[in-house]
């Protein structure tokens, strides 16, 4: 057993994003697809430490604690950089991707039903290999599996739960690069004149503040605030009737101070915030490829691959054909269907790297980054818990 230490740990991550950053530069397929970086480099890393246990006998133990926080400071970060102006710009756009995530909803939970009962497994499979671990991530998938362990006594619902979600969280973020880069080709798209016209303007804002110290510091401030405020009103509201997640309080206490503070003075730079974002998300989605144990996922594969594979097939076409038709149509629309395969399929996290790819290579999409955290860290949740009680209550689901 060879036990990283957590600076160790860090270190092994922050090499795997190098040489990830490395390979999508260098690799055309990588670049054209606008693959994230950590799933590029994480999974590479995967693949060598399951070939090392394998061939080797040596098992690789990474310190993962500081993964959740890098996750809450991301979000912190989402919140300190959104302007509520923008929100209410991208108003149409939020309301649109309601109105195509309630039916998909449906309608993952209906393809994983029709393939477990086609597969001959209990019903409540159907909803493990939907929108339990794959739209709801691996806290959805651990909660319902715990359940359906204790109460339907279904064998080896933990460690299925868990493959299913991690092996989304890798389709998600595979897939959202090839159709949003296909959806932009295909129509001619490129970054709004709005935008373009705002950016002389943002460069001049950017210029005037330049980062320095004081800078990072202010932020870094600014987001252990978030942090520490979003923890305490999610430990007040953790025995409500709907449990929201401790991210979507950061998110929500660092819209508050992004939009609230210039009125009492309190300014930050919004390019030093989104640097401080970015490289928490890498090092989250880094560590999390980092821990996929691929030899599980080859042990439980057959059954639960092929309902993978159907489901990341139907999120694909329903993100291109459904949701880029109902967002306008555009490029903030293209951007949009490319985070929608990261979160129909793996977490909102996935979803801001896919449009980091593509706006990187294309030019901004600013109500992208408003519209898709608002809506994959809050209201797909609850969304999800009211269409997946739904389909439990169903007698030929959860009643067997």
């Amino acid at each position: 057993m060879m036990s990283l230490s957590a600076v160790q740990s860090l270190l092994a991550c922050c090499l795997v994003l190098v040489v990830g950053r490395v390979l999508t530069t260098r690799v055309s397929l990588l670049e054209r697809y606008s693959i994230p970086v950590p799933i590029v480099g994480g999974l590479l890393f995967s693949v060598l430490a399951t070939m090392l246990a394998a061939w080797g006998n040596v098992q690789v133990a990474l310190e993962t604690t500081i993964r959740p926080t890098l996750l809450l400071i991301f979000f912190g970060c989402v919140g300190l950089t959104a302007n509520l102006k923008l929100l209410a710009r991208g108003g149409p756009r939020l309301i649109g991707l309601l109105l195509v995530l309630v039916p998909y909803l449906i309608l993952q939970n209906a393809v994983g039903l029709g393939l477990a009962w086609l597969l001959d497994l209990h019903p409540l499979m159907g909803l493990i290999g939907g929108s339990i671990t794959l739209l709801g991530g691996h806290g959805t998938g651990a909660a319902y599996a715990a359940r359906f362990a204790d109460i339907n006594n279904i064998q080896d619902v933990m460690a299925l739960a868990m493959t299913a979600s991690t092996i989304g969280l890798v389709l998600g973020g595979v897939l959202g690069g090839p159709v949003g880069e296909w959806l932009i080709k295909r129509n001619t798209l490129a970054a709004g004149a709005r935008t373009r016209n705002a950016q002389p303007q943002q460069a001049a804002e950017v210029a005037a503040e330049a980062p320095d110290t004081t800078a990072f510091i202010t932020s870094l401030t600014a987001v252990f605030v978030t942090l520490v405020a979003g923890s305490y009103l999610a430990g007040l509201v953790e025995n409500a009737p709907i449990s929201l997640p401790n991210f979507l309080w950061c998110l929500a206490t660092g819209i508050l101070i992004r939009n609230l503070g210039p009125k009492v003075g309190f300014h930050l730079n919004d390019r030093v915030t989104d640097i401080v974002g970015s490289i928490a998300l890498s090092l989250f989605l880094g560590l999390t490829m980092m821990t996929m144990d691929l030899s599980s996922v080859i042990s439980l594969a057959g059954p639960l691959a092929l309902m993978l594979a159907v489901q990341a097939l139907v999120c694909a076409l329903y993100s291109a054909w459904v949701v880029f038709r109902v967002l306008k149509r555009d490029y903030e629309g293209a951007v949009i269907s490319a985070a929608f395969c990261g979160f129909g399929l793996g977490a909102t996290a996935t979803a801001i790297a896919n449009m980091q790819a593509l706006t990187r290579r294309h030019g901004p999409a600013p109500e992208a980054f408003i519209v898709v955290p608002v809506t994959g860290a809050f209201l797909v949740d609850i969304l999800n818990v009211i269409v997946l009680t739904s389909f439990i209550a169903l007698p030929f689901v959860g009643g067997m």
